[in-house]
This record gives structure tokens, sequence and C-alpha cells, in this order.
């Protein structure tokens, strides 16, 4: 008999419940999730930060006289024509998961150098391809997570230094993500 009593009380205690926190009206309209403004299936958003740096900058820092964008996907590139030494190409990339320790061990394996720089008071690395004067990339902290670097890729010849470039172009990302 006791057994059936507590049975008893406990269905009692959770149709108690049940019936109790069921008793709300929200007025208003259903909308579907994350509805109000509709949905855009334009995509016309995506690889927005290929825009990040204004193309008339990557010019001037490079000391181009055009840069086209070539490429947009996993990173973002842009071939330069009208350099002292020639055509050549700057390369923007953005690893959302990324850190500079995995850079630095990924170069490591790759044989690259890597040197610690700093911009704009953050700890950065600055990347050479083994005897290749004529590349650059500079790699930092993004925002707000990951790291985003710069390439800057020269033909052989008189140019500017590609390093300064490539640290110029990665300061104007991170003064334009805050």
């Amino acid at each position: 008999m006791k057994a059936r009593s507590v049975l008893v009380a406990t269905l009692a205690v959770v149709v108690g419940v049940s019936v109790g926190g069921c008793g709300k009206t929200v007025s208003g309209t259903a909308q579907p999730a994350g509805g109000g403004g509709g949905i855009n299936t334009n995509f016309d958003k995506l690889l927005r930060e290929c825009d990040v740096v204004k193309k008339d900058d990557i010019v001037k820092t490079t000391g181009a006289q055009d840069a086209q964008g070539s490429f947009n996907g996993a990173v973002c590139m842009w071939s330069l024509a009208g350099t002292p030494s020639g055509d050549g190409m700057v390369t923007l990339n953005w690893y959302e998961m990324g850190s500079l320790t995995n850079e630095k061990t990924t170069n490591d394996k790759l044989g690259y150098s890597s040197t610690n720089v700093n911009v704009q008071g953050r700890r950065s690395l600055q990347i050479h391809r083994p005897n290749d004067n004529d590349s650059c990339g500079v790699m930092t902290p993004a925002a707000d997570t990951g790291i985003v670097g710069w390439w800057v890729n020269y033909h052989p010849g008189g140019h500017g230094d590609p390093c300064t470039a490539a640290q110029k172009l990665v300061e104007l990302t991170v003064n334009l993500a805050r």
C-alpha cells in the first residue's frame, strides 16, 4: 500500500508540473527561425574579407601600378602589374582556427625561416622561403580569433622590401578589423 501511495503522489507531482508549465500565451505572429527580415539567398556577403584592404592601398603599399583580384576562395589573391621588377602577386589569408605556434611549426617543417616581429603591439611572424629575397609573409593574431597574414611575391630584380609591404598590409588589415 505504501508503494502505491508513493507512486500516486509522484504522478500527481509530474502531472501538476506538466500542466502548470503550459499555461502561457505569447502574442504575435510566428516567424521562421532567423526570420523577420527574410533570408538572403544571394550569398553576396561571402568572401568580404577580400575587401578588407582597398585595392588602391594594395597598389600603393606594393609599389605596383595596378592590382587585379585573381582568386577568391580559401585565400584572396591579387596579381600585381607594373612593380619595379615587373609583375608580382599578393595573397591574404585568414585562418579562423590558426595560431602563430602552428604557423611557426609548419614553416619550420617547410624549411622557411620565421622571425618574431611586432605589429601594432602584437607578437607576429615574418616568414621567408629559403633563398628567396623577392617574397615575404607576415602573420599576426586576428582581431577576433585565428590569424591573418599577407604574402608579397615580387619577380626578381629591383623592387621594394617585400617584408615591409607585407607588414604594412597586415597593419592595414588589423586596423580595419577593429
